[in-house]
Parts: C-alpha cells; structure tokens; sequence
C-alpha cells in the first residue's frame, strides 16, 4: 500500500509515476470522445474558475479591487474590477490556470508523500477566496466552495493513491486545458463571452495595439506549454531518470 511504502523511495516513485499516467490517459480519454463530454464538464468549469481567479488575483497584486468573479453554465466566466494593471491582470487568466495545473503536477509527483496535505490546504484556500471574492455568483460559490470541501475530504480522509490520482486529473485537465484554450483563440481570435471580447483582444486593445491578438495568443500558448513540460520534466521525467541511474549503480557495484 501508498502509505506503507513512504520510507521506500522507489516504491512510491512507481506508485506516483503510475498515477500520473493514469491521470493522462483518463483526461486523453475525456478529451477524445464527444459521448463522455459530460463527465469533463465539471473539470472544463473548474478551470474557469481557476481562469478567473487568477485575474483576481493579479488584480489585487497590482492594487486593484476585485468585485466579482462570475462562472456560467455554459462554461464562461467574468471577473469585475476596479483598477489594476493590464499588463498583468490580461494573461493572469490563461496563464494563471496553466501555472495552477503545472505547480500542483509537479509538487503531487516531485513529493508523493505530501499529497494529502496538499489536498487539504488547497481546499481551505479555494473556499476561503470563494467566499471572500465570488460576490453572490451561485456556480462560482458552488464550485468553489464544493470543490474545496471535496479536496479537503480527499487530504483528510482519502488513501494517498485515491488523492493523488485525483489530484494528477485536476493538474493535467487544468493546465491542458489552459493550454488549448488558448490554441482556440489563436485561430478564433474573435471569439467572445457575450459581449466581453476574448482576453487576447482585450491585452491587444489596452496594452500592446502594434501586436495582433492572434500573436498574443500564440505567446501565451508557448509560455503554458513550457510550464506545463518544466513540470513534467521536473516532476515526474528527472526523479524518474534519477531511480534508474542509482538502481543501476546499486547493481554494478556489486
């Protein structure tokens, strides 16, 4: 078992590889087959939420008031303020999420043994913000406060194998999904959420006017997936790398 195996590197080293490519082959799975689009929906408004907590918090960062952030049903969000800096606040959403998915990859798979804990005080601070910044919004709060409540049960009460493959889904759904997300604005530059243009516009509109959005969205797409690979790399490829050269050392030097 996981927690048997803590003083057994390479045990749960194998453990923790496993669980990553679990979790990668589950959210290739939901990805690819429209039937199952209903089982990813949870994840997809998750990751709107992380998206606009993320302009939230770049709003507070640079002195601003944050007075809302909202989620809807069909998958978009909003965040209102009250100043702030553009340069920061513009590419906090989608790079924001895609920082959020690759973090939380790399400390599940670079330190297996702190997954649980990691569960739980990620809980309590996504419903202590959802509480303090959704202003009202119900799915915001729902999300929010439930997906907090749900992680603080998993780092409390789950085995550690449960959480962490938990855990490695909602890591690779976010930070992918930030990712293509971002792909689609490149090729559907005028996409929009109502009446709100698409955060590649709005960046190109008030910070830099001489760089199409379609550029700004290829940036931000480049920048998520070096995160996103740093974090594999870091978390999962080198620990790995490191097992096999000792083991192999272990066994010629004997």
């Amino acid at each position: 078992m996981f927690k048997d195996n803590y003083e057994k590197p390479k045990n749960y080293r194998r453990q923790s590889l496993g669980m990553t490519g679990v979790a990668m082959v589950v959210v290739y799975i939901l990805w690819n087959i429209p039937a199952l689009d209903i089982l990813l929906y949870p994840l997809n408004l998750f990751t709107t939420y992380v998206h606009e907590a993320g302009h939230s918090l770049a709003t507070l960062i640079t002195g601003g008031d944050v007075v809302s952030f909202s989620v809807a049903f069909d998958g978009s969000g909003l965040t209102r303020r009250i100043g702030g800096a553009d340069w920061l606040i513009g590419p906090a959403g989608y790079l924001g999420a895609a920082l959020f998915g690759s973090v939380l990859f790399y400390l599940i798979n670079r330190f297996p043994r702190l997954t649980n804990p990691t569960a739980a005080v990620l809980g309590v601070g996504i419903a202590i913000f959802t509480i303090i910044f959704a202003g009202g919004n119900f799915l915001a709060l729902l999300l929010g406060v439930g997906f907090g409540m749900l992680l603080m049960a998993l780092g409390l009460r789950a085995h550690p194998v449960i959480t962490m493959l938990a855990l490695n889904v909602l890591a690779v759904s976010t930070a992918l999904e930030a990712f293509f997300d971002l792909r689609y604005l490149i090729f559907v530059i005028d996409a929009s959420n109502g009446e709100v243009a698409n955060d590649a516009v709005q960046f190109s509109e008030r910070v830099t006017p001489f760089i199409s959005p379609s550029v700004i969205a290829l940036t931000w797409a480049g920048i998520a997936g070096l995160m996103f690979a740093m974090a594999m790399y870091y978390g999962a490829w080198k620990p790995l790398q490191r097992e096999i050269n000792d083991t192999y050392q272990t066994i010629t030097s004997k």
